[in-house]
């Protein structure tokens, strides 16, 4: 299983297997604040498109084609995933963005057939 959560969460689960997944650190966490297992950068959509993105939830249709576009050549980093969910059982996919439903971890999930 594959759950979605906020690194500003305050309801992480200290034992649940933790993929950071988006390019650019989180904004006012250190790295010993957050401490993903893993930290997938080149998962998450290239600078061009993030900031073309911007969070605009007008343009999350086009967003969400071209983001599943740029995965289809990450099949590698994708197939990671599924092997780390097959073996841990559950992971928490973390991102920071503040829209819950539209960013690049719902898209991830999606990809990853979840």
């Amino acid at each position: 299983m594959i759950i979605l959560k906020r690194v500003y969460d305050k309801d992480l689960d200290p034992h649940a297997y933790t993929i950071l997944v988006d390019r650019l650190w989180p904004r006012g966490l250190s790295k010993k604040e957050l401490q993903p297992d893993e930290w997938l950068k080149d998962i998450a959509p290239d600078d061009s498109l993030r900031k073309w993105f911007g969070h605009d939830p007008a343009k999350w249709t086009q967003f969400k084609k071209k983001y599943l576009l740029e995965l289809r050549e990450r099949k590698d980093l994708l197939h990671k995933i599924k092997k780390l969910e097959k073996e841990k059982g559950e992971i928490t996919l973390l991102y920071a963005a503040r829209d819950t439903e539209h960013n690049n971890a719902v898209v991830l999930k999606e990809a990853l057939g979840e």
